[in-house]
C-alpha cells in the first residue's frame, strides 16, 4: 500500500515574526508533499516573500484571497484546492518539528478505513505542553467552569484542559484537539463541508471535532508528533482576536444546544463571556505594559537587565478556552 500524499494548509493574515519560521519549516520537511498557503492582506514585503519561494519551490501552492475571508473560509478555500489524501491545518506561528509530518502519516497509515481528525502536540517554546492542544468536552458547565477557574478552587470538579495531565505513549482518542495543528483526511473532510464558515476566528476546530464524533467518527491526540507553537505573534490587535474568540463560543453554544432553556443560558452567559475575555485581554496588555516600563527605566541604569517575558506567558490571553 502507498504513503498517501500530505498537503499541509496554513491561513495567515499579519501573523508577524515567526511566519516564515513556520513556512521555512514545512518547506524544509520531506514527507510534505504540497504546501498550500492561503495569504489574507498581508504586508506587501510579506506577500512579495511569499510569491519568491511559490516560484521557487513546486511544492508550494500561493493563494492570494486580497481580503481577511476569516479563517475558518481560509482553510476551506485551501483545502479545496489541495492535492494530498491527507490534510494537515497548520497555523502560520507554528513550527513542524522534524519528524511530525512522518508520525502524522503514520498513525493516519494504522487508521485507515475509518473517519477521524488527529490533533499534534503543541508546545510552548520552553517544551511544556500547551494549553488546548487535547481537551474535555466544550459544554455549557466546563466553560462555566474554566471561565471562573473553579477547577483550580475545587479540583474535583474537573477540568476541560489535559495539558497537565500525564503524556500518553500512542495515539489516544479524546474529544477535542487543537486547530494549531490538527489533520484529517480530504475527502472526509470535505464530506463533512469542511469547517463551518460561520466562525470567523477560533472555535471552529472545538466545532469539527464535535461533528466528527457526532457522525459516528474519532478524534486522536498524537503525542509523538511535536508542533512549536509561538502564539501572541500577530500584528493585530489581540483585542480584535479574542472578540471573534467570545463571537465564536456564543455560536457554538447556540448551534449545539438548541432547546429553549439552553439558548436562554447562552443568552444570559454572553455578556459575563465578552466581559471575562475584554478583562483577560485588557489585563495582559497593561501587565505587558508596566513591564516595558519597568524595562525602559532599568536599561537607564547600567548593569541592570531584566528577562523578556517568555512566549507562554505573551500568548496566554490569546489560547483557546
Amino acid at each position: 500500500m502507498s504513503e498517501p500524499k500530505l498537503s499541509v494548509v496554513t491561513v495567515s493574515w499579519m501573523t508577524g515574526e515567526r511566519l516564515m519560521d513556520s513556512v521555512k519549516s514545512v518547506l524544509a520537511t520531506l514527507a510534505v508533499d504540497e504546501f498550500v498557503f492561503v495569504s489574507h492582506e498581508n504586508p506587501r514585503a510579506t506577500v512579495v516573500e511569499l510569491r519568491d519561494l511559490a516560484a521557487e519551490n513546486p511544492r508550494f501552492k500561493l493563494i492570494e484571497t486580497g481580503a481577511n475571508l476569516g479563517f475558518a473560509k481560509g482553510c476551506n478555500r485551501g483545502a479545496e484546492a489541495a492535492e494530498g489524501e491527507l490534510l494537515l491545518f497548520l497555523n502560520p506561528d507554528a513550527v513542524l518539528v522534524p519528524t511530525a509530518a512522518d508520525q502524522l502519516k503514520q498513525s493516519a497509515t494504522r487508521l485507515n478505513g475509518q473517519d477521524w481528525i488527529i490533533g499534534g502536540r503543541i508546545l510552548n517554546d520552553d517544551g511544556s505542553e500547551q494549553r488546548g492542544a487535547r481537551r474535555g468536552e466544550l459544554t455549557l458547565r466546563s466553560a462555566a467552569i474554566s471561565f471562573l477557574g473553579l477547577e483550580r478552587l475545587m479540583p474535583w470538579v474537573g477540568s476541560i484542559h489535559w495539558e497537565d495531565e500525564e503524556v500518553p505513549e500512542d495515539l489516544v482518542e479524546v474529544p477535542t484537539v487543537s486547530g494549531a495543528a490538527l489533520m484529517i483526511r480530504r475527502d472526509v473532510f470535505m464530506r463533512h463541508g469542511g469547517f463551518d464558515e460561520r466562525y470567523f476566528l477560533h472555535v471552529e476546530d472545538i466545532d469539527l471535532c464535535r461533528s466528527m464524533r457526532e457522525a459516528g467518527g474519532s478524534v486522536y491526540f498524537e503525542p509523538r508528533a511535536n508542533i512549536l507553537h509561538y502564539g501572541g505573534t500577530s500584528e493585530t490587535s489581540p483585542l480584535f482576536v479574542e472578540t471573534h474568540k467570545a463571537a465564536g463560543l456564543v455560536k457554538y453554544f447556540w448551534k449545539f444546544y438548541p432547546g429553549v432553556m439552553q439558548r436562554f443560558g447562552t443568552a444570559l452567559m454572553a455578556i459575563p463571556v465578552f466581559l471575562a475575555i475584554w478583562a483577560r485581554v485588557g489585563w495582559h496588555m497593561l501587565k505587558n505594559r508596566i513591564m516595558g516600563l519597568f524595562r525602559r527605566e532599568e536599561a537607564r541604569e547600567p548593569g541592570k537587565s531584566r528577562a523578556a517575558p517568555s512566549r507562554k506567558s505573551e500568548s496566554a490571553a490569546q489560547q483557546d478556552v
